[in-house]
Formats: C-alpha cells, structure tokens, sequence
C-alpha cells in the first residue's frame, strides 16, 4: 500500500462512521454474491430458490417468529426477498457505475490533456447529455430493449451480454442506460483537474523528457485523479440503486428477479388492507444501504483530500 493510501486508510479508520458505514456496504455485497452463486446453483440444479417458493397457506402473513417479516401476496418470505433483492442493487449500482467512470475519466482526462477541437466536442457532448431528462432516457432505452424494439444483431448482443450478467433485458437495458447518462459529473471534474494537472512541474519535466502524452496521462495524470473517482464511485453506486428502484417500481426494470422496486410496487396495492410489511421491507433496505454509501462516500472525500494529507 502507497503512502496516501495509507494515510487515507488511517484517516477513515479514525472515523466510527466510516466504519459503520463500510462494515453495512460490505455486508449487503456479500449478501448479494451470496445470492447470485446460490441463484446460479439453483438454476443449474433446477431448483426454486426459497425466496421465490409460494406458500397459499400463509399469503399475507404479518410479521411472526416464523416470518420475520411476514410473507407477500404468494406466501413468499419478505425477509428472503429483500436480501435476495440486495443483489440487483449491488449488480446494477457496480456495472452502472463502473460504466459511467470510465467513459468519465476517459473523455475528461483527454479532452483536459489535448484540448482543441476534442475538448470542445467532449463538452458539447456532456451538455447535451446533461440537458437530456435522466428518469425518461432509462425507460425509454429499458423499452426499446425488453420489447424487442431493437435490431436482431443489437437484440442478439443484449441477449449474450444478459446471459454473461445473469440479467433480464430490461434489467440490462437499465444498467446500461444509468451508466451511458452517469458520466457527466464525472467528467467535468476530471477534465478540470487534468486541465490543472498538465501545467505542473512533473508533467513539463515528463515531456521534456520526451515521454508520450498517452503515457503521461497513464502514468502522471490517472493516478492522480484516482481519488475523485473512488469518490465519485461510491456516490454515483447510491445513484443507480435509487434510479433502479424507480425503473422497477414503474415496470419497466426487474421482472422475475426479487427486486426492491418491484416489492414496493406489489406493496402498494395492498397497503390500504394494512399490509405495510413488504413496502416497509424494501425501503428499509433500501434505506440503510444508500445511507451507508453516502456517509461512505462524504468520509472517503475527506480522508482522500489531497490538501489534507499534509494534517
């Protein structure tokens, strides 16, 4: 571990909330692989996961010994379900995430390293994006995807990219479409700070040198821009959960898979009768886990600071 890393893992150390915070993020990511690896052993061996096992004895349960959060519509435990729906959040708050950063970082830092004319399209690009309503972009491009309404060679690279992922085309059209809208922010700030970062001493006495640009953005400009992705990461992760819930909970995201979103939605119909346990469920989870990412994020921003590494 480098000197700042270390010095940033100190820092966050020194923070009980930081912990906290890391300890329930780490805890909902291994609650997700949890899920994924016994979806797939499940799937192989032709088996019903337990939380999707209807039960018409016990439809509606409220909150008991047995059912700690009592059971939805189908007899289905609600406590499984919310667990289980830890995983699409993971999944789509990583792939998303991991999408727009490095379309961010990659258009920022050389648009902010060359200039010209490739900087002038990378911020008419980002603004255009940014004019653009996020929420109606993801459902338009999950409705072109899970209704077929793509061409049969886009339908079938979907379709081997879904199975890679273990993802339902909406779902995938969901990470893709968060990630494809979710680089602007990212993007800005990495141009500005290459922008700031090619003046320096280290990157003159690099070209003098003779070293390329490509490998002083590698080696010079990257590595010192890494803070503010990691940053970025964390918060944008809180972003996409919360955007994947929406999408799910209008029906155009998740279909079969346990879904915060989707348990929301079928809650809703019902909460009238009394029924609070599944909404109250999912946005429970929902809750704790973009809480956690956010103090995660605000603690990582701080310990991370270059201009505090010197405190």
């Amino acid at each position: 571990m480098s000197r700042p890393a270390a010095t940033a893992w100190s820092r966050l150390r020194r923070s009980p909330s930081a912990m906290i915070s890391l300890g329930v993020v780490l805890l909902y990511v291994f609650a997700a692989v949890g899920t994924e690896v016994y979806a797939a052993w499940c799937e192989s061996n032709h088996v019903i996961p337990v939380y999707q096992q209807p039960d018409d004895t016990a439809r509606y349960a409220p909150p008991s010994p047995e059912h700690w959060l009592g059971t939805d519509y189908q007899g289905r435990d609600v406590l499984l379900r919310a667990i289980a729906g830890s995983a699409t959040a993971v999944k789509v708050g990583v792939i998303a995430s991991l999408i727009a950063a490095v379309i961010g970082v990659a258009l920022g830092a050389a648009a902010g390293f060359y200039g010209g004319k490739f900087d002038d399209a990378v911020v008419w690009a980002y603004s255009t994006f940014a004019s653009m309503p996020t929420l109606l972009f993801i459902l338009a491009f999950a409705l072109l995807v899970s209704r077929n309404f793509l061409s049969p060679g886009m339908m079938h690279a979907a379709e081997l990219l879904g199975s890679v992922l273990r993802a339902e085309p909406g779902m995938l059209a969901v990470y893709l479409a968060i990630g494809i809208t979710g680089w602007i922010t990212l993007c800005r700030v990495v141009r500005a700070e290459t922008m700031r970062l090619k003046t320096m001493p280290f990157v003159s006495a690099a070209r003098v040198a003779g070293v390329g640009s490509a490998v002083i953005i590698r080696r010079h400009i990257l590595p010192n821009v890494f803070h503010l992705v990691i940053i970025y990461f964390t918060l944008s992760f809180a972003g996409a959960i919360m955007l994947e819930v929406i999408v799910s909970y209008l029906g155009f995201g998740v279909q079969s898979a346990p879904s915060w979103g989707v348990m929301i939605s079928d809650g809703q119909e019902r909460l009238w009768r009394g029924i609070w346990w599944e909404i109250a469920a999912a946005t429970g989870f929902m809750f704790v886990l973009v809480l956690a990412l956010n103090v995660l994020g605000d603690s990582l921003r701080d310990a991370l600071d270059p201009r505090q590494r010197t405190l």
